[in-house]
């Protein structure tokens, strides 16, 4: 039998390191930015002659309000945040930016898994690309729920002829073609929402990406996606899981937790005000509560006069634990639904914003059963400004950079006599613009 193909993607680089002027230069530049619920984050990059991606700018705002678990809720604040940002980014950047490669997240995204099958005329004539195009075209007729649109189809294998687990049947003889599809749903109204953001901010967007995915891209090795691993990305609003196995994507799923609940737990736990509950979150809080003494204590300053308050920062940590546990459990759920338990040699790999907080990595084995590490989107990244973005809460905008730099196409690896054509990566943003064209009036987004 033939070995899978191992898809990898390549790195666009520039012709030379001195361009020959700024707006040739302007084109080698990829903006990502990351619309969360807590931040709202911009990054300019560029490849360079070596396939590392130069980080020439940052800018990172709070959200204000403006994002409530990954959606767009109020218009006028986030456009005030993604203004504030693109401002930073571009001063520190000498870049005049005008487009942005935006990340989709929220509650909205689901995920199903589907089976189609097609009946072919003739059997003596080879399968090819046209067959497989038009199941995964079927694909998109399903039904869904009302507001919600198929953003993506994702091919996991193939059956020719009950003859199943087959990867790639292209050149194949057979009369029944099924395939096994992962289905990923979303709202049009959100996407439409931060499409208006970004176009009322006096900028275009180049493509609009499931953030899970730019993750994935940033933190993730290419033994880990062909192993089996699970990428856990715990924003401010919620917390995204991706299954990838043999380079597929497997499954996808949004838990409506994230770090903002387990604020809200400290503020109600701890009997303080918001602002101090994410201070004692990110300065003293731990994953793992049996890991600190009961006699560390941390002094709160009263409200306007008001005696100083001493919380404990074992229960402090408590709180944490029994959110953070639970998240986890969520996580665990995901995985034994996705029946990829015993295929996740790479096991699990935490990232985002919340992956932050001590001890968190030994209670993720500890729940789950599998080997766990935090996720830094530097890999890809070469000198220069890479030790203020290789902190985990820049992965997705760092993701969205890498994405913004990949070819149209991905490159296949010959495996013995057998080679597989490159198959056309699918742009999501050139979906939203046709649903954007069909249910809203264009000229409101020009």
């Amino acid at each position: 039998m033939g070995q899978i193909p191992k898809y990898q993607y390549k790195i666009q680089k520039p012709s030379s390191l001195q361009l020959e002027n700024m707006e040739e230069e302007q084109e080698k530049i990829i903006v990502g930015l990351d619309i969360g619920t807590t931040k709202v984050c911009a990054i300019v990059g560029r490849a360079n002659q070596y396939g590392k991606v130069d980080i020439l700018g940052v800018g990172k705002v709070a959200s204000h309000g403006g994002v409530t678990r990954g959606v767009v809720s109020n218009i006028d604040k986030t456009v005030a945040a993604i203004q504030q940002a693109i401002k930073e980014a571009s001063e520190k950047s000498n870049v005049d930016i005008k487009r942005v490669q935006v990340g989709i997240a929220g509650a909205h995204i689901n995920s199903l898994q589907h089976r189609g099958m097609i009946i072919r005329n003739d059997a003596d004539s080879e399968i090819d690309t046209e067959d497989l195009k038009k199941l995964e075209n079927d694909m998109f007729k399903l039904a869904v729920k009302p507001g919600d649109r198929i953003i993506h189809v994702l091919p996991q294998d193939y059956t020719v002829d009950d003859e199943p687990g087959v990867v790639d049947p292209v050149g194949m003889s057979g009369v029944k073609l099924e395939g096994n599809f992962h289905i990923i749903t979303g709202q049009i109204t959100a996407a439409k929402n931060i499409y208006k953001c970004v176009e009322k901010s006096g900028l275009k967007v180049s493509e609009l990406a499931l953030e899970p995915l730019a993750s994935a891209e940033a933190v993730l090795s290419q033994e880990e996606l062909e192993a089996g691993v699970v990428l856990v990305d715990i924003g401010g609003g919620t917390t995204d899981v991706a299954i990838f196995h043999e380079n597929i994507i497997r499954h996808t799923a949004i838990i409506p937790y994230g770090g903002n609940i387990i604020t809200e737990d400290i503020k109600e736990g701890c009997n303080v005000m918001k602002a101090h509950a994410e201070l004692l979150k990110v300065k003293f809080g731990s994953a793992l509560a049996n890991e600190l003494s009961e006699n560390e204590i941390v002094s709160i300053p009263g409200i306007r006069g008001r005696e100083a308050r001493e919380i404990s920062i074992k229960n402090l940590s408590k709180i944490i634990q029994a959110r953070i546990e639970e998240i986890l459990e969520l996580v665990y759920y995901e995985i034994k639904a996705s029946n990829m338990e015993k295929k996740l040699a790479g096991g699990i790999v935490l990232t985002g914003g919340g992956s932050q907080l001590k001890h968190i990595a030994h209670l993720a084995e500890y729940v789950t059963g599998l080997d766990a590490r935090i996720g830094y989107p530097n890999e890809h990244l070469a000198k220069g400004m890479v030790d203020e973005v290789k902190s985990p809460i820049y992965a997705t905008s760092v993701g969205l950079v890498l994405r913004g730099l990949q070819d149209e196409r991905k490159l296949v690896t010959m495996s013995g006599d057998h080679y597989t054509e490159p198959k056309k990566k699918i742009a999501l943003f050139d979906k939203i613009k046709d649903w954007l064209k069909d249910e809203v009036d264009v000229a409101d987004f020009k």
